[in-house]
């Protein structure tokens, strides 16, 4: 059964890709003529029935808690530990309003897949380059400040179900640099749908929205020296506490 689910689910993303290209070029360049905002609902609705078709077909059971906590209206900075490559189809299902995401450079090489992300307002972010990473999440900044909504996962790569690793300063930088609301999330479970037998297996998958960190309300030596501890602390307070 996991193997019909695995290629079930691969064929509907190939699928979607192909037939949601059509409408979402055209999206993104209206989006150019002063219809950001409205273009880039159709692009975050559409790639929300793909995950949330991905999940059915999963089967897994989903623990949603804290979506209140999302505050309405204007950007937000989302902080995310990063379990595994379902996390992108849980926030893409749940978060329930447009947002972009930093993805690694060698996504940008992958057929079809490289289209989607810019179309979803993500950025590719070079590791390897110092420069360059740091002039992505410069971008990042920009757009939230520009009324986007941002994702990150400061981790920088999968924690495969190890438990919360490290932040990466650059990463934070995003968030702590941006002045939105921050909404710090914790997600377990998404590993072992897909990545441990490569092969997807009904689970349980948890993600929590932690009542948000208002930056604008701190000083700058705050957000400095303290906010990046704040969010990790949030984020493990809640993956130890099911």
């Amino acid at each position: 059964m996991g193997l019909i689910k695995t290629i079930l689910a691969f064929a509907l993303t190939i699928l979607v890709m192909f037939l949601y290209l059509p409408i979402g070029i055209p999206a993104y360049l209206l989006g150019f003529l002063g219809l950001r905002k409205p273009m880039s609902w159709v692009m975050y609705k559409l790639a929300q029935l793909w995950a949330n078709t991905i999940i059915l077909i999963t089967g897994c059971t989903m623990d949603i808690k804290g979506r209140e906590h999302i505050p309405a209206g204007g950007s937000v900075c989302f902080v995310s530990n990063h379990v595994g490559i379902f996390d992108i189809i849980l926030s893409l299902a749940h978060i329930g309003q447009p947002f972009g995401f930093i993805a690694k450079k060698e996504l940008s090489y992958i057929p079809f897949f490289n289209l989607w992300i810019p179309l979803l307002g993500g950025l590719y972010i070079d590791r390897k380059s110092l420069r360059k990473a740091l002039k992505t999440i410069n971008k990042g900044i920009e757009k939230i400040k520009d009324g986007s909504s941002m994702l990150i996962f400061p981790e920088g790569t999968r924690s495969k179900g190890s438990g919360l690793l490290p932040f990466h300063s650059g990463s934070v930088k995003l968030a702590t640099q941006s002045l939105a609301p921050i909404v710090p999330i914790a997600i377990t479970g998404s590993y072992e749908v897909f990545e441990k037998n490569y092969r997807v297996q009904a689970v349980q998958v948890r993600m929590v929205f932690c009542p948000p960190i208002m930056t604008a309300e701190m000083s700058s030596d705050e957000r400095k020296h303290n906010l990046a501890g704040q969010i990790r602390s949030v984020i493990e307070t809640a993956l130890a506490n099911p």
